[in-house]
């Protein structure tokens, strides 16, 4: 298995030639495209990807540890499927829309600015995550983990609160509307 470590990737088009299997350490993929790649069983430590489109990825078996998304495209991804052990990701200004974090452990983890509508949360571990200004509009929760989460900033969101596990975790005056709506309930002002 080839390993790559601090090296920075430019403007590749891995849609038509193929990322070299292997680990790559601390490197950074600026301006890439991804699209429908097949990124399986590929370790990803301590990278950033900056500006990239990496929708419809292969993420089975794919180790991501420390690894950054900012100002990504990343429609699509069941990253159910990439390897759990070690996982930690944050996301910044991403789409992240039609995604799935399904059975996953995310503590902890920071999504920023992001579009994440019809994401897949069911069964996951958000424990102390962060939602700053991210839209989750029909965004799945069910059985999922969101145990000292900041949901303060987020918006569209629905979440039943019978459903999840919302112990300790923050919410707006200006959002908890997306707590009662399975309830059938409306706030008037």
């Amino acid at each position: 298995m080839s390993s790559f470590e601090s090296k920075t990737y430019k403007n590749f088009n891995f849609a038509e030639i193929s990322i070299e299997f292997g680990t790559y350490e601390d490197c950074i993929f600026q301006n890439c495209n991804f699209d429908s790649t097949d990124l399986s069983r590929i370790s990803f430590m301590e990278c950033q990807f900056i500006n990239c489109n990496l929708s419809n990825i292969n993420v089975a078996g794919t180790q991501f540890n420390e690894v950054t998304f900012n100002q990504c495209k990343m429609l699509g991804i069941d990253f159910s499927n990439c390897k759990p052990f070690l996982l930690q990701m944050g996301f910044s200004n991403c789409q992240l829309n039609f995604a799935s974090f399904y059975q996953l452990k995310l503590n902890h983890t920071s999504f920023t600015e992001c579009q994440m509508e019809e994401v897949d949360f069911v069964n996951t571990s958000i424990q102390h995550a962060s939602f700053k200004e991210c839209n989750l509009l029909n965004a799945q929760f069910e059985n999922t983990l969101l145990e000292n989460a900041d949901l303060s900033e987020a918006y569209n969101f629905k979440i039943n609160p019978q459903n999840n596990y919302l112990s300790q975790a923050k919410f707006s005056k200006n959002n908890v509307i997306g707590l009662l709506g399975s309830f059938d309930i409306y706030l008037v002002d």
